[in-house]
Formats: C-alpha cells, structure tokens, sequence
C-alpha cells in the first residue's frame, strides 16, 4: 500500500502514513551503518536484482535516457538472488504495452553513502534474500539489452551512483539551490504535494500548522507556502494576502534588507504581474532586487530572476528598450551562476529575442530565439508549452525577415 502511494504520489495515503516512512527510512539508514559503515577499502562490488513490467511508454524512456541518471520515488526492494527475481519478469506476456524488465544492480559498498541494506534476517521470506533501498535512491543506466537474445524480456545494467558522480553533484546541487531546504516535516510534506497537483491536501496541512505552530520563524514559512498554492490555482488576490502576511512576520525578526524579504516581494510582485498589474509588479520587483544588490552576490541566481521579472514587467508595458536592457542583465549573470543548458537561461535568450523582434529588429531577434531553443530541446520534453512557445516566437521571427 505505502510503495504503491509512492509511486503514484497519493498524498491522502502519504500523510496517513508519514510516521512510517520516516520511521523505515531511519531504520534502514540504521542497518546500513551496521552493515556498510566500515567498508574495507578492498571490499567487491556485489548485484543485485530486481524484476518488474513497465510500460512501453516507460521502458522507451529508459531507452532514451540510456547513460543517465534514474530515481524510483517509492521503497526499492530487490534481491541478492537473480532466479527470486527472474519470478517477476515473464517473458510470454500478450500485451505488446507492457515490456518485462530485469534491474541488475551493481553496488559498490565503499562508494556511496545511498541508503540500503539486506533486511534477511528480519524478513517474513527470508529466502527471497531481499536488499532493500530507500526512498530516491538514484542510479546510472549502463545498458539496456534483450536477455539471452529474448525480445520478451530485457535486462537493465544499473549502477549506484557514487558520491563523487560529477552529473549527479551537479544535479543535486541544483536541486539543493531551487528547493526549499529550510522547510521540515509536514512543512516540506505540504511543498511536494502540491508540487504534484495534490494542493487540497497540502492546504489542509497549512492551516493545521499555522493553527497548531508556536513559532514565528515557522509560521512565516507556512503562510508563504499557502500563499504560492493560492498563486498556483489563479487566486492572486488570497495569494498577495498571504506573501504580505508572511512578510510582516519576517520583518518583526529579520533585517529588512535580508535575502528572504526580498523573496517575499518577489512572490508579490509575480502575483501582481499574472493579475496584470504590471505598475505594481514592476514596483514590486525593483524593491526586490535592490535589496538582493544589497545582501547578495552580484553573479547570485536571485538577482537575475529579478532583473528577468523587470525586464518582463517593462515588455507588457510595452518599452522594449528597458526591457531588453534587463534581460541581458538577467542573461550575463545566469550564464555565469547556472549550468549552460539550464531552462532559465533558455527563458533569458527567449525574452532579449522578444525584445528584439517587438523593436523591429528580427534577424537579431532569431539568433536569440535559435540559442533558446537549442537549449530548451536539450532539457524540456518536446510537448513542454515552454518549448512550444519559443519555438513559435522562432518561427513568427523567421517570417518577418
């Protein structure tokens, strides 16, 4: 029930049960130390197995994204024995959607701090000789290939990825930065379901906390989060309500010119803007970027975002000129603080080739419109409405000229 609420993101049954998986988590962190903590520096690396049907859909992006990197949302359980596992991999399945796939997973025990252990010996099926791993363990694609020639069945090489991975450092740095690596517990419970479209539930959770939260500090985080739900389903009024009523209560125990009030007006101002107020969001957006000018780096991510918003608060106002002279603001500092095939900075040579193309200028305006979308077809699935709408842009340019 708990793996199949993980996989499916069912955050009725997640919340019910957010004690237990916090509590396994600890336990097999637990085991794990017991088991791997002290690694011999010669000791083998040792498979294991795991059989499961996917999708067509699902095993054609496992294809697709051969090399790269792989995370199961839910509790992975597999086997140290290849034939338990090869029990859950028929091979004369009728239905040509469904595809039988069989995970051989090689871990290195004096590699990665990921979460796992043999849980045998407390097992109700100890023969199954099972190795259980935690929630998002991650893994490299090393092959995909048709078992023993057998169309029917295919067998997916995977390794654990290691601490020293530079992709994945990479790309866990970058999540660590877009996240929200203050919230705890049913806070940050609250910020992935409604990242999954579960937003009832997480504002149930919010109202909870603010009701039952002694501390400021923390109800300055929940009224927040209520307030970017509210924005997600159009309610901008009840969202603005709430980012000030958050920002009241950070002023009472911050600085004013602290990087977090600053956050607090950019949510106001991006609340404004989609209301079409763009006076107020331009507003807004300036009393938050001179307060990052102030506390932040001058290449910090933040700074950008609020030169973009400027930019893009002057562009439906209709002066092109300021706008495009804050996009390129935005532009030259996302191309030094992000990785060069991030979507923001795809967003950024959108918006200068926008600027160009409303001034007039469209040869200028599809070299722009060209880089933006080279990047966004690198990193966005092709049906991604950002990648259409550059592509439109791109293509509206194109028969100006």
């Amino acid at each position: 029930m708990l793996n199949r609420a993980l996989r499916l993101m069912d955050g009725e049954v997640i919340t019910l049960m957010g004690f237990f998986i916090s509590d396994l988590h600890r336990h097999i962190e637990k085991l794990h130390k017991q088991q791997f903590g002290d690694a011999s520096p010669t000791a083998e690396c040792f498979p294991v197995y795991r059989g499961q049907s996917l999708t067509k859909k699902d095993f054609d992006q496992l294809m697709a994204t051969k090399g790269g990197l792989m995370s199961f949302n839910n509790f992975l359980s597999t086997s140290e024995n290849r034939n338990v596992s090869l029990i859950f991999t028929p091979g004369n399945r009728k239905n040509r959607d469904v595809i039988s796939v069989l995970f051989v997973i090689t871990i290195d025990p004096k590699q990665s701090t990921t979460s796992f252990a043999s849980v045998r010996h407390i097992s109700q099926f100890p023969e199954e000789e099972e190795v259980l791993f935690s929630m998002h363990s991650i893994f490299r694609i090393r092959d995909v290939k048709p078992m023993d020639g057998n169309e029917k069945v295919y067998e997916v090489a995977l390794s654990l990825t290691s601490d020293n991975d530079k992709e994945l450092m990479i790309l866990t740095e970058q999540i660590r930065k877009e996240s929200v690596p203050n919230a705890e517990g049913w806070s940050r419970l609250s910020v992935v379901l409604a990242d999954i479209g579960q937003s009832d539930i997480a504002e149930r959770i919010c109202r909870v906390l603010i009701d039952e939260t002694p501390s400021e500090d923390s109800a300055i985080d929940v009224y927040n989060h209520l307030g970017n739900i509210k924005y997600q389903r159009g309610q901008y009024e009840e969202a603005i309500t709430l980012f000030r009523k958050s920002l009241e209560l950070l002023l009472m125990s911050s600085s004013p010119n602290h990087p977090d009030v600053a956050g607090s007006y950019n949510n106001i101002g991006t609340a404004y803007s989609d209301m079409g107020d763009y006076p107020k969001a331009l507003t807004t957006h300036e009393q938050a970027l001179k307060i990052r000018e102030q506390s932040l780096p001058p290449n910090h991510p933040d700074v950008a975002s609020s030169y973009y918003n400027i930019g893009t608060a002057y562009s439906h106002m209709g002066d092109y000129p300021k706008a495009l002279s804050s996009h390129e603001k935005a532009l030259k500092i996302r191309e030094q603080s992000l990785p060069p095939n991030h979507p923001s900075v795809a967003s950024s040579y959108n918006n200068i080739g926008t600027a160009y193309s409303h001034m007039g200028d469209q040869r200028t305006a599809v070299l722009f419109y060209t880089n933006a979308v080279q990047i966004a077809q690198e990193v966005l699935p092709s049906t991604h409405p950002h990648l259409q709408l550059i592509k439109r842009n791109f293509e509206r340019a194109k028969q100006k000229l």
